[in-house]
This record gives structure tokens, C-alpha cells and sequence, in this order.
């Protein structure tokens, strides 16, 4: 018999990961603060409820896709949490990106409640979670993965289990650490290309034909060349990961001078255009101190 899911965090990558689950036919019940982001899943087959506790309590495990680890543990731990609902043995799945301290010391509130957890971070970009096709990084217990593997299934293409709880969070965090690093590379080089006299398309298919290319490149390079930014992923998020990846390298010793650099320059972007600002913008910094546009036809808006 499947297992039943709760979802809680409907945002631009969680309601793309519940869907995924509804479509693959698993029993789905889905909470969020605001209402109306259920309503798609609502109507594709999931099953809404009131609060994080009555989610878990029609569940075999709940998965969150939350804003930051203080959201996670009000979820968890709220009057009206994941711990009142859930039952002994169950499992909360925790695909937001947190550090690998706050995992394990909220791993460790869970425990205490006889609840188990497994972490998923998931990377590759919003467009890749509407497909099912997403990357999920799993850390934690070997028999829960091997339990809930159909569900990352569903919500993924690659599945890599990172190794104990905690360990997941960190390759995750590099991985978003070395995005942005290439985000503000492709947009000094798209500029450097304009300014050069190339034509920005060519420019864009030379560079992604190249060694310089990168994942980054041929994606939020679209977005950055169409004018939108739009990446579904924010000046906050990319702050707050790049913030972990710094805490990282202090913890661990390790000198992290890009990333260094890659954070000031988001806070400086963050300031310039808020933080609910996509992340790409951040190479309107480039645009603004240039006073010239990276904009070329034919490219989409959103991927």
C-alpha cells in the first residue's frame, strides 16, 4: 500500500514538488498560509487542511518546502505543529535549505517527539521541478530513503543519498554557492561581450558551445537576455544560502573567497532592488553601473 504525504509550503518551488506527487498518484494533503496556492492541487486531486497538525494527522509522513529554518521549526513545533499530529515512527521530510546545525538539532526535536527525519534539498531550478525532473539530495537514515524513494522519485530525476542527516544541507548549500558565483560571472560576461561589439545571441550560443559554459549560463542567462530575471528564486533565498556557505567555510577552515565576493555583491543587489527581487537581477548592478541593457530578442521570460 503507498504511503500517504502531507506538503506543507506551496511557494514557487513547493507547489511545483506536490504536484508531482498528485500526478504520480499518491494521496496528497497539502497546507499553506495562503489558501489560494492550493488551489491548482486542490483541483488536480490533493486534499487541503486547516494547519500543519491536521495535515500530519491524516498522513503517513509530512514534507515541508519553507522560507527558512525559523518557519521550519514554528511548523514543527507550533501550537498547531507537524509534532501534534504526527504518530510515533512517522516521518517528517525537510526539502528546505537549511544548515547542517539547524538539521540536526531540528532532527533531534523530532527524535524527541518519536518522529524521524529525513532532509531533501532539492537543486536545478523551478522549471526542472514542474517537469518532475529536479535533482533531489537525500540525508539521513538508509531505511527511510529506501521507504520514501518512490516519492523522490516522482518529484526528481537524479536521486543521490548524501550520507547522514545534516550532510545533504551542505552539498546543497555549495551547489547554490557555486550558482551564483556563475550568475554574476555570465552576466560580466555577456557585458563584456556587448561592450566588445558582439551581438548578444551570438554571444550567448558562443559562450554555451564553449569551456566557459555553465548550467547557469544556459539557463538564467535566458531570463537576464529577455529582461525579466525571472527565476522563481529571490534576493532573500540567495543572501541567505550564500550566508550558509560562509558559515561553512569558517566552520570547517576553509578560506572562500568568491563566495566572499558573491555575497557582498547580492546585499548590494538586495538593497538596490529588495529582496523579494529575483536573484538574477543581480546583474542590473552590471546594467545600472554600465548604463547599458543585456537585452536580446527571442529569449523567454520564465523557463
Amino acid at each position: 500500500m503507498a504511503l500517504t504525504y502531507g506538503f506543507i509550503g506551496l511557494g514557487h518551488l513547493g507547489r511545483h514538488l506536490a504536484g508531482s506527487l498528485v500526478r504520480a498518484g499518491f494521496t496528497v494533503v497539502v497546507n499553506d498560509l495562503d489558501p489560494d496556492n492550493a488551489k491548482e492541487l486542490v483541483a488536480a486531486g490533493a486534499k487541503f487542511a486547516a494547519d500543519p497538525q491536521a495535515v500530519a494527522e491524516a498522513v503517513d509522513a509530512v514534507i515541508t518546502c519553507l522560507p527558512s529554518p525559523k518557519v521550519s521549526e514554528r511548523v514543527l513545533t507550533g501550537e498547531r505543529g507537524i509534532l501534534k499530529g504526527l504518530k510515533p515512527g512517522s516521518t517528517w521530510i525537510e526539502m528546505s535549505t537549511l544548515d547542517e546545525q539547524e538539521v540536526q538539532r531540528l532532527g533531534k526535536i523530532a527524535a524527541d517527539a518519536g518522529v524521524r527525519m529525513l532532509e531533501s534539498p532539492v537543486t536545478g531550478g523551478v522549471h526542472l521541478a514542474a517537469a518532475g525532473e529536479i535533482t533531489v539530495i537525500i540525508g539521513g537514515d538508509s531505511d527511510l530513503y529506501d521507504l520514501h524513494l518512490p516519492a523522490f522519485q516522482a518529484m526528481g530525476k537524479q536521486i543521490f543519498r548524501a550520507g547522514p542527516l545534516g550532510k545533504a544541507s551542505v552539498i546543497k548549500v555549495i551547489t547554490n554557492m557555486l550558482a551564483f558565483i556563475h550568475l554574476i560571472a555570465t552576466g560580466e560576461a555577456l557585458m563584456l561581450a556587448k561592450k566588445g561589439g558582439i551581438d548578444l545571441t551570438d554571444a550567448f550560443n558562443i559562450i554555451k558551445a564553449s569551456s566557459g559554459n555553465s548550467f547557469v549560463h544556459e539557463t538564467e542567462g535566458q531570463v537576464i537576455l529577455n529582461g525579466s530575471y525571472n527565476i522563481n528564486f529571490t534576493m532573500d533565498l540567495a543572501v541567505k544560502d550564500l550566508g550558509f556557505a560562509l558559515g561553512f567555510g569558517r566552520e570547517f577552515g576553509v578560506p572562500l573567497d568568491l563566495a566572499s565576493h558573491a555575497l557582498q555583491t547580492f546585499i548590494r543587489a538586495r538593497s538596490a532592488y529588495g529582496g523579494d527581487a529575483w536573484s538574477s537581477q543581480v546583474v542590473k548592478l552590471l546594467e545600472d553601473a554600465t548604463g547599458t541593457d543585456l537585452r536580446a530578442p527571442g529569449f523567454p521570460a520564465e523557463l
